[in-house]
């Protein structure tokens, strides 16, 4: 806990001091000044406020709006609005006067001096986004999936001390020059609203995310020093323990963890301690009367995969072919369903895939990550083979390894023959562009020059982007798990693969373009939201330009 401490304050240092802060920095400056000497504690109260409702809100926030059913933006929203009526208090007296009002017979402090800025400082917390390294991934992942911990609470609160000690010593610095220069003396007033306007500049800068492209030039010295503090095997171990994952291990010492069962040889049986079973599950799939099924005195393989990614599709014939072959010799699947899109949370889509693949073995809906969590789960997929007595006895994530996971089965059930399910090989992805979000929430490889998020906006895109990056083009809009396509909606795509595929939802057309030779096709999105195809041959870099019907929703890409 000590080193994540450490790690967390020098982390939020480190972020206080990118560009990351460019956007809340005026707001702090100015304010630190608006009362000239009269207000020593001001700096103080205002990055007191923004720190409050960052830590806060960083650990709640997405709790208290999934519970309530709430949009996910809805706090940086409030928090611009906030800031724009404080600055317009600020700018305009008359307005301040009025909005102090219903304050004034209560405790609650008024909108003026200390008041203001403490709730300034409350605003901006909400609307602060710092770069975002492991620390606050780890942060912002484990509160939503795990839930509040007291470590947790630590590094976060961590994280947030790291944050207010750079700003407090430019708040500081602001007011110190502020209450030592005459002009700023007997010019309070004029200053005061001059603070206001800028204020309101900020809560119209953030809106437009006009700041977002300088956010993100993070310095290289910067970029290297935020990746050894937080991307070393040490922190990443505490951050294991902090989720838990550690609690893979079986008390007993001969047992090993699901880790190092998967570092260890998978074409032996190993002793990975007691399986986990099934909690929180929405429905099942496939069973009778939709009740989890019997697993007594059966061998078990649990599967956790999510039907729009490619990798676990290509683990379905060897799923698929296994159950058809040793259902009738004590061999059972059950296959863990944990969505990464909303879309796949809906029962009706899972059951199509279902279907489509052909897949009979029960099948759980996991929605809230509740079994996620209990089996320490981090990839898509990942199986565990089980024996008969419910011990794990084979860990594998990712594809793959077919053979020694049905050598594994047939030894358990008594019967090896050396037989083997024999199904498409897998293809050699190495080399091959990377999964590709564009959604907000993990948007890494998008070239445009700016991209707001949440608002329609006419993008004008490069048509030969670098590789593995795409480009928006056209209307589009871009919300957390998906972007949107409007009039003219294109994407420039520059690749190294034999296949693309590209998560779609709604109803309509994409015509895909090579761009050095101008071949086109069309791909029709029949209203189920699913991976689609976009490309299929041998490996090879390309570009493409993909034009898409209105309405379209687009989520990911993945390459083969």
């Amino acid at each position: 806990m000590i080193t994540l401490l450490i790690v967390g304050l020098v982390s939020g240092i480190i972020t206080a001091v990118s560009p990351c802060v460019l956007p809340v920095l005026p707001a702090i400056l100015t304010s630190a000044i608006q009362d000239g000497a009269s207000s020593r504690r001001r700096p103080i109260v205002v990055v007191a406020g923004l720190v409050t409702s960052f830590a806060v809100f960083t650990l709640l926030g997405g709790i208290l709006l999934s519970s309530l059913g709430l949009p996910d933006d809805l706090l940086r929203w409030i928090g611009i609005v906030v800031l724009a009526i404080v600055g317009l208090g600020l700018a305009v007296p008359a307005v301040g006067h009025i909005l102090e009002r219903p304050f004034q017979n209560t405790r609650i402090p008024t909108l003026s001096r200390d008041g203001n800025g403490y709730v300034m400082g409350l605003a901006l917390g909400l609307v602060f986004v710092p770069c975002a390294g492991p620390i606050l991934a780890a942060i912002t992942v484990l509160a939503a999936t795990n839930g509040v911990s007291w470590g947790l609470v630590v590094l976060t609160l961590a994280f947030s001390a790291g944050i207010a000690i750079p700003l407090l010593i430019f708040g500081l610095a602001g007011q110190a020059i502020g209450s030592r220069t005459r002009w700023v003396r007997t010019r309070l007033q004029g200053i005061r609203i001059a603070s206001g306007v800028v204020l309101m500049l900020t809560a119209v800068v953030i809106a437009t995310n006009v700041a977002e492209p300088l956010q993100r030039a993070v310095p290289g010295f910067l970029a290297e020093i935020q990746d050894r503090v937080e991307n070393n095997d040490t922190v990443q171990g505490e951050l294991d323990d902090l989720s838990g994952r550690d609690d893979a291990a079986v008390a007993s010492g001969e047992s090993r963890t699901f880790d190092e069962c998967e570092e260890g040889d998978i074409s032996v049986l190993q002793d990975c301690g007691e399986a986990r079973g099934f909690e929180g599950i929405e429905a099942w799939l496939n069973t009778d009367d939709g009740a989890a099924p019997d697993l007594t005195g059966k061998v078990v393989l649990v599967d956790f995969w999510t039907y729009s990614c490619i990798n676990c599709q290509r683990t379905l014939p060897y799923l698929t072919g296994w159950y058809d072959k040793y259902k009738d010799q004590g061999f059972e699947i059950v296959g863990v369903h944990t969505p990464e899109f909303a879309f796949e949370k809906v029962e009706s889509n899972v059951a199509d895939a279902n279907d489509r693949y052909g897949v009979e073995y029960p099948v759980a809906l996991d929605n809230s990550y509740q079994t996620w969590r209990l089996w320490d789960q981090r990839f898509w997929p990942a199986h565990y083979l089980i024996d008969q007595e419910g011990d794990v006895r084979q860990v594998h994530y990712g594809e793959g390894g077919y053979e020694a996971t049905e050598a594994l089965i047939q030894e358990l059930l008594g019967m090896s023959d050396g037989d083997f399910v024999q199904a498409d090989e897998t293809a050699d992805t190495s080399g091959r562009t990377q999964e590709s979000y564009l959604g907000s929430s993990r948007i890494a490889y998008a070239e445009n020059d700016s991209l707001p998020f949440g608002q329609e906006t006419a993008f004008s895109g490069e048509t030969e982007p670098s590789l593995d990056h795409f480009t928006f083009d056209g209307t589009w809009t871009i919300a957390s798990e998906y972007a949107r396509a409007g009039d003219d909606a294109r994407l420039y795509l520059h690749y190294y693969a034999a296949d693309v595929y590209l998560v779609l939802a709604g109803t309509g057309t994409v015509t895909v373009t090579d761009v050095e030779t101008g071949a086109s096709s069309e791909v029709q999105v029949d209203g189920t939201s699913d991976l689609y195809t976009l490309v299929s041959g041998e490996a090879k870099e390309a570009t493409v330009r993909l034009e898409l019907t209105e309405g379209l929703e687009a989520y990911a890409f993945t390459f083969g």
